[in-house]
């Protein structure tokens, strides 16, 4: 019997014919499912976040398994650092991927809120989760509070974060150890989230956006990347690769959209080619935010509003052309199966993240009645999103190996994955501690995790479409907040339009 997933030829971006058939194939090809249940698979990703969730828990906790923890963060330095997130299978909050996964969360509300029905609410929740804490950490002026906790220490051990015996230390940047990129991600996370409580909490939305802009000051005026003045403590888990001129304009961008204020727009014309707008415009993640400007930027182009945008644009339709399977580009390739695959660790977070731009750019095109040239194909905004669907659609079950990557979405779904909290005894059904070295035997244990991380979608197969569902593979077990940020959205907006 015939594979029923797109079937990818041999990439050439000089055969018209070749990129037809492709597209045809990726966009008409029959999938494994007959159909998924998106709300449920929504219901379920805002779950996740409450499983991430650091601090005290409150009343309302849906995950019954988890427990308060880590209640004295900041405490030795006379600072209340509770709260936030923890970002993935560890129990470190690192705030450069917080602020990204808060800057997403609240895209998807922003754009997508009016699908989401009653998980508006849970949505809306896990934004307030997060920049809580995020104003707690810029509380200081002139200093952002951006890691709690040593991971070289931490990752050393197996241990439940309720359980937590290890350093919290709290490293920061302020006026002499710059860090932009964090920053930058910051204020752009704050900006964003304002637009989400702007109606709902007037008072919460003006304190989030008054925080924002005086971030952006001291990330604007103080330049460097965090990992250059905190390298031994966020090196090699977030590095800043990239550079932080990314976050600049990013900051800046979201800033514009939620003050709109003129000089915020100046500040986008003024370092577009300072701040290299136009490099690196295929990648989008917590360390390069280029794709994800040009696209949020773009939409007012679009609307007929913001000529002096225009060159963002065409950066956005560039990227948009480098998604189209057949289109030979290095930075994006396509498995067999038909998922988008980069090389690197954690390949879901690129799957969620282009994919969700793959779908607002979608929504800006339907509204301009405009269409993307590359080359002499065209691709309107039905073709990106059904390319977006389809890559959802993976996720949760139509792939070669007919599984779900969303834990608990499913008959078959990833039962082994790389996450302590999920892996170890609940304190309920194991009241004492759980040592660092002793939560061991789980880690290295072949049975099934005891407790469901409901929602977590894990960093997903290699790029022949192989999964080992194990938990020392990592990369390909471990789940991330930054991953089901972007889903969030994804999801909202196929639960409403299901039969695209």
């Amino acid at each position: 019997m015939a594979p029923k997933f797109p079937v990818l030829l041999p990439c050439s971006s000089s055969s018209i014919l070749k990129f037809f058939l492709i597209l045809y194939f990726t966009l008409h090809c029959p999938s494994y499912a007959t159909g998924h249940n998106y709300g449920d698979a929504l219901r379920k990703s805002l779950l996740f976040f409450e499983g991430q969730r650091s601090g005290k828990l409150p009343p309302d906790q849906r995950l019954k398994w988890r427990r308060d923890s880590a209640l004295k963060d900041g405490s030795a330095a006379g600072l209340d650092l509770t709260g936030g997130y923890y970002d993935a299978g560890d129990n470190i909050k690192f705030g450069f991927p917080m602020a990204f996964t808060t800057t997403l969360l609240s895209w998807g509300v922003i754009d997508f809120g009016k699908n989401m029905g009653p998980e508006l609410k849970h949505a809306v929740k896990a934004v307030r989760w997060a920049t809580d804490y995020l104003l707690k950490v810029t509380s200081v002026k002139g200093t952002v509070y951006v890691q709690v906790g040593d991971a070289l220490s931490d990752h050393n051990c197996w241990e439940r974060p309720e359980d937590m015996d290890t350093s919290r230390a709290i490293y920061k940047i302020d006026t002499s150890h710059p860090g932009s990129d964090v920053a930058g991600e910051t204020a752009a996370a704050l900006a964003a989230a304002s637009i989400v409580f702007r109606k709902r909490d007037p008072n919460y939305s003006r304190i989030l956006l008054d925080r924002a802009v005086s971030v952006f000051k001291f990330a604007d005026k103080h330049r460097g990347a965090y990992s250059n003045s905190l390298r031994s403590a966020v090196c090699p888990f977030y590095c800043d690769v990239n550079g932080y001129q990314d976050e600049l304009l990013w900051g800046a961008a979201w800033l514009r959209k939620a003050s709109r204020r003129r000089e915020y727009r100046e500040y986008i014309v003024r370092n577009e080619e300072v701040l290299g707008a136009g490099d690196s415009i295929n990648e989008f993640g917590w360390d390069n935010k280029h794709a994800g400007i040009n696209v949020l930027i773009s939409k007012e182009v679009l609307m007929g509003k913001a000529d002096y945008f225009k060159s963002f644009q065409q950066n956005a339709d560039n990227f948009i052309c480098s998604l189209m399977p057949g289109i030979s580009n290095p930075n994006v390739q396509y498995s067999p199966g038909g998922l988008i695959f980069k090389a690197g660790a954690s390949n879901m977070q690129h799957v969620t993240s282009l994919s969700f731009l793959l779908l607002a750019y979608s929504n800006y095109l339907s509204h301009s009645n405009k269409i993307i040239h590359c080359g002499q194909q065209s691709a309107s905004a039905s073709t990106l999103r059904h390319l977006a669907k389809r890559q959802v659609d993976y996720i949760l079950g139509d792939n070669p190996l007919r599984m779900s990557y969303m834990v608990g979405y499913g008959s078959k779904f990833p039962l082994r994955i790389h996450h302590r909290g999920s892996s170890l005894p609940s304190v309920k059904a194991h009241p004492s501690h759980i040592g660092c070295k002793d939560g061991s035997r789980y880690f290295n244990s072949p049975n099934p995790n005891p407790n469901l991380l409901v929602g977590a979608v894990v960093g997903g197969p290699n790029s022949s479409d192989a999964f080992p569902d194990s938990r020392p593979f990592f990369q390909e077990s471990e789940p991330t907040t930054y991953i089901n940020a972007p889903l969030v959205g994804l999801l909202a907006y196929f639960w409403a339009h299901p039969n695209l």
